[in-house]
């Protein structure tokens, strides 16, 4: 059983930040005859561990659906060795916020993360803004106090106990969990745990995040 509150939540709009170096059509694109294009696609299926993973997803969106390729990639798509809040190795998740700050601050968190490990602080990434809705029953932990193990800044503390409720989630038949962000004091995040709760997935802006040096990024809003 979850101890916490399920609630039925009608969300118009949240938004997940993509690199724009995943929006691209590839560099190679312009060199193959347009007719040649399906059996390209046929053989990278037969050969892509991504595709062969988003293909076999139970829950996959069918190809038609407008960017169903981005929503199949992100539960397709996972760290091999390490977990994040909701998801570890095997399965993927959509992560998005109610508004763009909150999604700049927990992927620059991420990625900050990354470049510490490297400890260089060197690095332009631009986001696009996915924005999608979300219908249906949710665990809810606003409001919820003291907070839940799951939502402790410490990943090593933090992520265990969010995979563990992720999983009972799932065996809830329910469609995912809503929370406040870690890394943005008041605002609000989401996590759909299966590929057709993420509905009417359109694109907005884009952000530059940009590491000239410092642990403290700029950020800029592109005009597109």
């Amino acid at each position: 059983m979850i101890a916490y509150p399920v609630t039925t939540l009608a969300e118009p709009r949240a938004v997940r930040l993509v690199a724009t170096a995943r929006l691209r059509d590839p560099v190679l694109l312009a060199l193959v005859d347009p007719a040649l294009l399906d059996d390209l696609a046929e053989i990278e299926g037969a050969t892509s561990a991504r595709r062969r993973a988003e293909t076999a997803l139970a829950g996959a969106l069918p190809a038609g659906r407008p960017h169903a390729n981005f929503v199949n990639a992100a539960f397709a798509y996972f760290r091999p060795r390490e977990l994040n809040r909701f998801n570890g190795p095997g399965r993927g998740a959509w992560y998005a916020a109610l508004a763009a700050p909150t999604a700049l601050a927990e992927v620059t968190f991420h990625l900050a993360r990354e470049l510490q490990r490297t400890d260089s602080w060197h690095a332009t990434v631009d986001y696009a803004e996915m924005w999608a809705s979300f219908a249906g029953d949710f665990v809810d932990l606003r409001g919820v106090a003291p907070p839940p193990p799951c939502l402790h800044p410490d990943i090593a503390v933090g992520y265990p106990a969010g995979n563990a409720l992720a999983d009972a989630t799932r065996a809830e038949g329910l469609n995912g969990i809503v929370y406040p962000s870690v890394r943005d004091a008041g605002g609000t995040c989401l996590v759909a745990l299966w590929p057709h709760v993420v509905q009417s997935v359109r694109q907005g802006g884009v952000w530059r995040v940009c590491w000239a040096g410092s642990p403290t990024p700029s950020i800029t809003s592109l005009v597109v």
